[in-house]
């Protein structure tokens, strides 16, 4: 256990060097994405996906996007769901999938009406491969993954793992927006989301990332904690990740981040016994208290501006017209496209374009993908939607080990209402949720009772 917890503490010392090395260079961050392109596939390569591989490799991959982007160290701006894309198809070479698998490959096909009839009618002026590319990465990489994913056998300590490989990176960023924007006093003026607090990047994509990272610590706190300096390390990263979060001023992503822990809680008081549940509770208490702290301090921090973003206040207490930053106008604008092209919709790529030929206003790329599929597939979007909705829930009836599978969905849910899939994240998140888990023997939480059972 020492050494688990001296590498893992290595591991999270080596990831805030590699944020400080960012800021002070950003150059650095073209070789570091270079490396983590580089060692992937070569691992996936040299190993042959023996032990999943490919999940860890996309798991950093994902983690690292945000930061990646931020300091301007992608080859490609979608660099992150084509490679994910591309490991997975390595993984399915090498390791196969499930025969079961079917309902993806029905979604995957799904999509190819949209993408003819968005190819063959935007403007002559606008890119069609950028168009139709930036839209339908992130469905085709959910597709991928989840062909990968569906019912494939792993230990629940090996999905932590995995998803260790997300957090460590996302510890990279939360340095870099420290280093950034050392002082929050002197950057939020008002209650709208925040560009210096979220390292000069969009805030939405920095909240999402920090959301995950928040849930990720969670369940480190809980099942990974049992030395107490290792807990002490792991609940203060948890509140500096909840406070960063929280100053980005977006609240998708951390009001994600809380429905994913309850969630597991819930989830978790089900599958316990008795003296675990008091365990849970306490745990509970401890939350309460310890987010209430970071919530003062924040609204310290930005004398009340915080409270009045979630309270949707603008600076001087008056309540703003719209609810949700004027994406229900996008919204609503999509729905209606749906209803005037309810059988194939108006193809790939053409939503924005619409807009801007419609409205007198420019209006930008939606951040719905719900609203977006519906638009553009039409009643294909609808089966796709069904397809992704409904698969996960019916695998959990026989996977109710999975303790993570309802959270994860959420995030998926929760994230393409508020950021689209702009983000490889919620793709291959939402695979996650599809693995089979045969193994919690490592869960301390669950099995501390039953050791003492015995004694």
């Amino acid at each position: 256990m020492f050494k688990k917890n001296n590498l893992y503490i290595s591991l999270v010392f080596l990831h805030v060097i590699l944020g400080v090395l960012m800021f002070i260079q950003s150059k650095l961050a073209i070789p570091y994405g270079l490396a983590i392109l580089s060692i992937s596939f070569l691992l996936i390569l040299k190993t042959e996906n023996n032990h999943n591989q490919v999940l860890y490799v996309a798991a950093y991959t994902i983690g690292s996007e945000v930061i990646l982007r931020m300091t301007g160290g992608y080859i490609l701006y979608e660099i992150g769901k084509y490679s994910v894309i591309a490991y997975m198809i390595m993984g399915i070479y090498f390791s196969g999938f499930s025969r079961n698998s079917f309902p993806y490959w029905v979604f995957l096909l799904i999509l190819i009406p949209g993408i003819i009839l968005g190819s063959s009618t935007l403007n002559l002026d606008t890119s069609v491969r950028k168009a139709i590319a930036f839209n339908i990465s992130g469905p085709i990489c959910l597709g991928i993954s989840a062909l990968y994913c569906y019912q494939r056998n792993v230990t629940l300590k090996e999905l932590d793992n995995i998803l260790l490989c997300i957090l460590l990176p996302i510890i990279s960023t939360i340095t870099f927006l420290f280093l950034y924007a050392p002082s929050v006093k002197e950057v939020v003026t008002g209650t709208d989301s925040n560009f210096s607090t979220s390292g000069g990047y969009g805030p939405n994509q920095v909240s999402t990332i920090i959301g995950l990272g928040v849930f990720i610590l969670f369940t480190r706190v809980i099942f990974y904690s049992q030395e107490k300096w290792v807990k002490i390390i792991n609940v203060f990263m948890l509140l500096i990740f909840t406070f960063r979060g929280l100053m980005t001023f977006s609240r998708g992503g951390m009001i994600c981040a809380l429905v994913m822990v309850i969630f597991l809680i819930i989830i978790l008081f089900n599958v316990v016994k008795t003296k675990s549940k008091y365990k849970i509770i306490k745990m509970i208490g401890f939350s309460i208290i310890t987010m209430s702290i970071i919530w003062g301090y924040s609204t310290l921090e930005t004398g009340g501006l915080i409270n009045k973003r979630y309270a949707n206040e603008d600076a001087a207490g008056r309540v703003k017209a719209s609810r949700l930053s004027g994406r229900e106008v996008i919204i609503e604008n999509e729905f209606n496209m749906f209803l005037e092209n309810p059988i194939m919709g108006i193809g790939v790529g053409k939503g924005k374009e619409n807009r801007q030929e419609e409205s007198k206003e420019i209006v930008g790329a939606t951040h719905n993908e719900i609203s977006r599929m519906l638009a553009e597939h039409g009643s294909f979007g609808v089966l796709a939607l069904l397809i992704l909705g409904l698969t996960p829930i019916a695998l959990y009836i026989n996977n109710r080990q999975h303790i993570y599978l309802l959270a994860l969905f959420t995030f998926w849910l929760l994230t393409i209402n508020h950021a689209a899939m702009r983000l490889a994240a919620p793709a291959f998140v939402y695979a996650l949720s599809l693995l089979h888990i045969y193994s919690i023997e490592n869960q301390k939480i669950i099995i501390e009772e039953d050791k003492s059972n015995e004694e």
